[in-house]
């Protein structure tokens, strides 16, 4: 195999005229200027130069070799750019997983920031549940992922991912336009006891941080609807069939439904991007960087969200 080492020494030679000359182009030694053509000489089994007393003579050999080393070279320094760029994250693949409400509010943001400064990384999208993300980043067919955890609905992630929090959202009480207390200001929970709710699927950290709240105020929430799509839940509560709680992200305000805080309520869903510890996509940490700067854009467009400190993230405990 011939080396493209000796290739450059190669071509430097014919272009200096002579093996001293290349030497001081290249800042080698001449001995090792002559070390590496004589390699070359034998890996191609031919004479590369005519020796004479004073003066060198390439062979056609030479003449050709260097001829068509010029685009293998240019093609190697094209693949070492290449390759220093992925190592830099400025070129390549990111695989990323999102849950769908981050999906339409943050990822815009972020996406078309980061394909601005990384153009040159292809980012292919997966979407689900954090119970769905979580197997992907850690088998290592996802690259990144977002997911979300409830304050009263505690969970952690495996300790071969890091967890780098990005925003805290409120949880917003969602009524009809008619509701008596629609325009009451922050809502308490005890005024809500008799109302029916609609909710998101039973066993969701939606549904069990609804039950979790109400069962603070000492009751059981009436639960007559149930859906994962919060634009259902809004239509739900236009037509008046009950009230709901839902993430900030998931609020896009419109007419018939009010969103109000709920009085004394703490509780947020915390949003945060995972990944492996080790072994990570080097595209993984310019694109971080866009999220951070997406949820401090988003932030002031939610009520009472909370955008956490990226400082010194922390490996998350099992």
């Amino acid at each position: 195999m011939l080396n493209p080492l000796h290739l450059r020494t190669l071509t430097a030679v014919l272009n200096a005229g002579s093996f001293a000359a290349a030497a001081r182009r290249l800042g080698y030694t001449g001995s090792a200027v002559s070390q590496q053509i004589a390699a070359l000489e034998r890996a191609v089994r031919m004479p590369l130069f005519e020796r004479g007393a004073q003066t060198i003579t390439p062979t056609p050999a030479a003449r050709y070799l260097v001829l068509r080393a010029y685009e293998a070279l240019a093609a190697l320094d094209a693949l070492e750019e290449d390759v220093r760029g992925m190592s830099e994250g400025t070129i390549g693949r990111l695989r990323l997983g999102s849950f769908p409400t981050a999906s339409q509010r943050l990822l815009p943001i972020a996406l078309a920031a980061y394909a601005q400064t990384h153009p040159a990384v292809e980012t292919l999208l997966d979407e689900g549940e954090p119970d769905e993300l979580i197997p992907l980043v850690r088998a290592g067919e996802l690259d990144l992922a977002l997911v979300y955890r409830y304050d009263l609905v505690p969970r952690a992630w495996p300790r071969d991912l890091r967890e780098l929090p990005l925003l805290a959202e409120e949880l917003l009480l969602l009524l009809p336009g008619g509701h008596s207390l629609a325009t009451a200001g922050a809502v308490a929970l005890d005024d809500l006891k008799h109302e029916t709710w609609v909710s998101t699927r039973k066993g969701t950290s939606g549904a069990s941080c609804l039950r979790r709240l109400c069962a603070r105020a000492g009751y059981e929430p009436q639960v007559d609807y149930r859906s994962n799509d919060y634009g259902v839940i809004h239509g739900f509560v236009r037509s008046g069939l009950g009230v709901a709680l839902v993430p900030a992200l998931a609020h896009l305000p419109g007419e018939g439904v009010v969103a109000t805080r709920l009085d004394g309520v703490e509780a947020r869903r915390r949003i945060a991007a995972v990944h492996r510890t080790a072994s990570a996509n080097p595209a993984v940490t310019g694109a971080v960087c866009s999220l951070r700067l997406a949820a401090a854009r988003l932030e002031d467009d939610l009520p009472g969200s909370i955008r956490t400190s990226y400082a010194a993230p922390t490996d998350a405990e099992a």
